[in-house]
């Protein structure tokens, strides 16, 4: 037999602590570090998610359906670009995709009449048109809600 990771192709796996709480078994340290998905990410960083055309704001989301509580923003992915948000209800029926413009309409005091779901609809990653609205405001109503994040 032999030790693992040496001639029977066992590979060693290291644990990784991601600063969460959460450990993950890795072969490469690099896989996963700390900070990929940030509850603290820079305005700067959301500013990335968001996209301004002639009808007002496109912003890509990262959709948790199913979560303990309803929150946006959840963190930033620096990676796919796109904000986080966790909602209560399931993802069946488009119920995780109503609870998504409510919660985006109430964090960013908008009408939900004003936000539709034009790019996802079936999976996590959406893409949020925000009809009327500039990139500057949702910015700024982003920064109100989650106050630390605001430039200095």
């Amino acid at each position: 037999m032999g030790q693992p990771g040496c001639a029977t192709g066992i590979a060693r796996l290291r644990v990784i602590s991601t600063g969460e709480g959460r450990q993950h078994a890795t072969s490469d340290p690099r896989v996963f570090m700390p900070g990929d998905i940030s509850s603290g990410a820079a305005m700067s960083s959301f500013a990335d998610a968001l996209f301004e055309n002639s009808a007002g704001t496109i912003m890509a989301i990262e959709v948790t359906a199913g979560a303990r509580a309803d929150l946006f923003p959840a963190g930033y992915n620096k990676w796919r670009k796109t904000i986080g948000c966790r909602v209560t209800a399931p993802a069946a029926a488009g119920e995780a995709n109503r609870a998504v413009i409510v919660l985006i309409g109430v964090v960013l005091g908008v009408p939900v009449s004003s936000i539709t779901i034009v790019a996802g609809t079936t999976s996590s990653q959406k893409k949020v048109s925000l009809k009327g609205i500039s990139k500057m405001r949702v910015m700024e109503q982003l920064c109100t809600f989650k106050d630390k994040n605001c430039p200095e």
